[in-house]
């Protein structure tokens, strides 16, 4: 730090998820700096080019296809499938979603989000991901601030833990917090040595009304947004526990 002061911020870092479920909403609504984790490996079979949406019922994939998807290339070099047969992906996805969700008390408000992202001129799955994250975060008044990895740290020659304390060093954070998946990955001594608090997000319970019962829950935001306002679903960005 130049002055030798940490200054108070609370920041979290991961990779981008392409309309997340909305745990991912709080944690980013939880700080003030949110670090787009777009320079380490992509994850196949995750969540970087995929999300779930209920259809007659049932919990379903939609998804944005990769080009030769590979965990030994960054997610900022993974491209979106140019080729010929998968060429109206778009357009498939925006017709599950339309005829999944048309009768959704919020369908004219929401869906012209996802077209907006499905629009954006791309050939890389990281731009639409971020994309999803932004249109949403717009949407629902939530202005942390977005930083891209690749573009500031420099640090790329760390690993894990050592590469997350670097850029909370470089950030003068004096918190981090991550989703409680994480919580085998860190270490609160190795943290608190640094003078980093480490802190976990953990999600309440938080169930609505779909078109029927059971409740399907863990699906993508866009499930959230279209049955409920504006107003709940802000409501429900603050149901969680940081701890």
């Amino acid at each position: 730090m130049r002055s030798g002061v940490r200054a108070f911020v609370k920041m979290a870092i991961m990779q981008p998820y392409f309309f997340p479920y909305i745990g991912y909403f709080q944690l980013i609504r939880a700080v003030d700096r949110f670090v787009v984790y777009d320079d380490v490996a992509f994850i196949k079979q995750g969540w970087i080019n995929r999300n779930r949406v209920l259809i007659n019922g049932e919990p379903a994939f939609v998804s944005v296809p990769i080009k030769n998807a590979s965990s030994f290339v960054s997610i900022r070099d993974t491209c979106i499938d140019d080729d010929p047969q998968h060429a109206r992906w778009a357009e498939k996805l925006l017709k599950t979603c339309d005829n999944a969700y048309r009768r959704a008390p919020q369908f004219a408000r929401v869906f012209p989000i996802i077209e907006q992202v499905l629009a954006v001129k791309t050939t890389r799955i990281v731009d639409l991901a971020l994309a999803s994250l932004k249109a949403v975060c717009a949407f629902l008044d939530i202005a942390t601030t977005f930083v891209d990895s690749s573009i500031k740290y420099g640090n790329l020659q760390l690993k894990g833990q050592d590469r997350v304390l670097a850029i909370c060093a470089a950030e003068g954070a004096s918190e981090y917090a991550n989703l409680s998946g994480g919580r085998d990955l860190y270490s609160t001594d190795r943290f608190s040595s640094t003078g980093v608090k480490l802190s976990f997000l953990q999600t309440r319970s938080i169930e609505y009304r779909q078109f029927g019962a059971p409740f399907v829950p863990s699906l993508s935001i866009i499930d959230v947004l279209m049955f409920n306002s504006v107003e709940t679903v802000r409501g429900y960005l603050a149901a969680y526990d940081l701890a």
